[in-house]
């Protein structure tokens, strides 16, 4: 070897020492969307995984009237979104959840709100607390879309560790696979 050579033998050490100690940084947790960790809900019979047929996406947003607040309503708001098992797809039948939410955040700049992702005890520890946190972080990004500030959220995962109902069958499970919006 000539002494430019050597000059580089540091570098290249350094740069395979890093990439082994990512390689080995990798979580066993497997969420992405890449492996498939997540289902992802098809909203018309014959269509695809997204909801689109073969031939053009189609598109349905509802504009949303973030200026109409009604303050009385305000106490009894729906505040907790369910959860498919393995999912953390927003489903439509909590679009009213998350819409009446919005507008109480955009309304009020000064209100904050924890989203507290939650799973059933289905599964290990480090995956259920991936899963929440994927939860809160779906209904937390679908607040921000129809106004809410980031500045007044937080998602957090409580994973399987703060059960709604006790028990092992699919009506306990179901309760459980949630998240929960808490105003502080």
């Amino acid at each position: 070897m000539n002494t430019t050579s050597m000059k580089h033998l540091p570098k290249i050490a350094l740069a395979a020492l890093a990439a082994a100690v990512m390689a080995g940084c990798s979580s066993s947790v497997p969420l992405d969307d890449k492996k498939g960790g997540a289902p992802v809900e098809s909203r018309t019979p014959g269509t695809g995984a997204g909801g689109a047929s073969a031939g053009a996406a189609q598109s349905a947003v509802t504009p949303v009237d973030l200026t109409k607040t009604d303050t009385a309503a305000q106490g009894n708001l729906p505040r907790v979104v369910y959860f498919d098992f393995d999912s953390y797809v927003v489903k439509d039948e909590f679009r009213p959840t998350v819409e009446s939410n919005a507008k109480v955040l955009a309304a009020d700049r000064k209100k904050k709100v924890t989203i507290e992702g939650h799973t059933d005890d289905r599964g290990g520890r480090e995956y259920n607390l991936a899963l929440g946190q994927k939860r809160a972080e779906a209904v937390q990004r679908s607040l921000a879309l129809l106004g809410a500030g980031a500045d007044q959220m937080e998602a957090v995962s409580f994973g399987k560790e703060r059960p709604a109902v006790q028990g092992s069958d699919e009506a306990a499970w179901a309760k459980n696979r949630r998240a929960e919006l808490v105003y502080r």
